[in-house]
């Protein structure tokens, strides 16, 4: 096992009635910003419960936060903070809401560009507005992590942000909240957390054996609930299960003291920008043909995958690594996501401009070996066709 610093102070609080907490949790005289997305959380309640809870604080309001947060909508809620001087944000959505607070958060505290902090790697981070999080749709784990990624539209750039100053103080997490998703959302979250858990066990052993059993008991449990939750949406219990697989997934309790991957995540995020593909829709595209170009390098992890999520035992060790890969594609088709860019009307023409992307960005050397070359990507991108 590696050497680890693990911090992580959010607090959560679980389960149905709990946005009432936020009368408490939000500090008394505060002047509170709440950031939202298209307007779902008014049809599906969650907009008068917070309110509620809120009675009696000074709150104003941002909504219209993207999927995949664009830094231009973020700069104008930047604005909103300094002229109404608020301090103290609550992102009320998924993923999407919850990254972009917290460059809000970040970002309101700067005196220079706040796209600066992926310029200096988030060096510049020495302070963030405080915020807290509602969270409506499990899938990217932001509500428990100190990461972000937003995308700026005009140079067609996809970034994320690390700093331990933007961890959320608290989260509040309600499953009964997401049985009004659309489906496609639904699968969405089930393959981005499938995905978190991979990048960080799928490498190579170190022989972590917590972490390894922690993240194949979060696989298992992906396996086995996400196809309820699309079949029996209002069933509490998978939809429980779900959702905190989802936090649980990259809040770094199963990524400290092993090696990580990322380089999936890398490629995808140019897709995303450049095509505007869902994150989880990119995902599920790389995913199972980076492990296939690089099965060599992963042989160990790859076979100890494939026995222990999948049960497969039998034929040799390449026939055990492919079948393992067909099920992991299989199960993002079960979720509803399409897993080659034909299914999301690309050609081989989208190939070079990601490739292009990814050089402009110095993504050049990606892996948990730094041995994901411009070529492999190329190749992995070809093979995705």
């Amino acid at each position: 096992m590696l050497n680890f610093d693990f911090y992580n102070p959010t607090r959560i609080l679980f389960g149905q009635g709990q946005i009432a907490s936020l009368s408490t949790l939000v500090p008394t005289g505060a002047r509170v910003m709440m950031l939202y997305g298209g307007g779902s959380i008014r049809q599906n309640g969650v907009y008068d419960e917070v309110m509620a809870a809120l009675a009696g604080h000074s709150v104003t309001e941002f909504g219209g936060i993207e999927p995949n947060p664009s830094y231009e909508t973020l700069m104008r809620a930047i604005e909103q903070v300094k002229s109404e001087k608020i301090d103290f944000l609550l992102a009320v959505g998924g993923g999407s809401v919850i990254d972009g607070t917290k460059f809000v958060a970040a970002g309101a505290l700067l005196d220079e560009d706040p796209w600066s902090i992926f310029d200096k790697r988030s060096a510049n981070i020495v302070d963030a507005l405080p915020f807290g999080t509602v969270l409506t749709l499990p899938a990217t784990g932001s509500e428990m992590n100190s990461g972000g990624v937003v995308t700026r539209k005009s140079t067609q750039e996809k970034r994320s942000f690390m700093s331990r100053k933007v961890f959320p103080q608290f989260s509040i997490l309600d499953p009964a909240k997401t049985f009004t998703l659309p489906v496609r959302q639904v699968g969405n979250g089930v393959v981005d957390a499938f995905a978190h858990i991979m990048e960080q066990y799928l490498t190579y052993p170190v022989n972590a054996k917590v972490q390894d059993r922690f993240a194949e008991g979060l696989l298992l449990t992906l396996v086995e609930e996400g196809p309820k939750a699309l079949s029996d949406p209002e069933d509490y219990d998978v939809r429980a299960n779900v959702m905190w697989c989802a936090t649980l997934a990259l809040n770094g309790l199963i990524g400290v003291g092993v090696p990580q991957d990322w380089a999936t995540h890398m490629v995808g995020h140019e897709l995303t920008a450049l095509y505007n593909l869902d994150h989880a829709q990119t995902l599920a595209i790389i995913l199972p043909n980076m492990l296939r170009a690089r099965r060599e390098e992963k042989r160990t992890k790859l076979l100890q995958y494939a026995e222990r999520v999948w049960g497969l035992t039998g034929g040799d060790e390449d026939t055990r690594i492919e079948a393992a890969i067909a099920r992991t594609e299989r199960f993002f088709a079960q979720m509803g996501v399409g897993t080659r860019l034909a299914d999301y009307g690309l050609g081989a023409d989208c190939v070079e401009p990601v490739i292009k992307a990814l050089e402009s960005h110095r993504m050049t050397k990606l892996g948990e070996h730094r041995d994901v070359t411009i070529e492999v990507s190329r190749r992995v991108l070809e093979m995705s066709l």
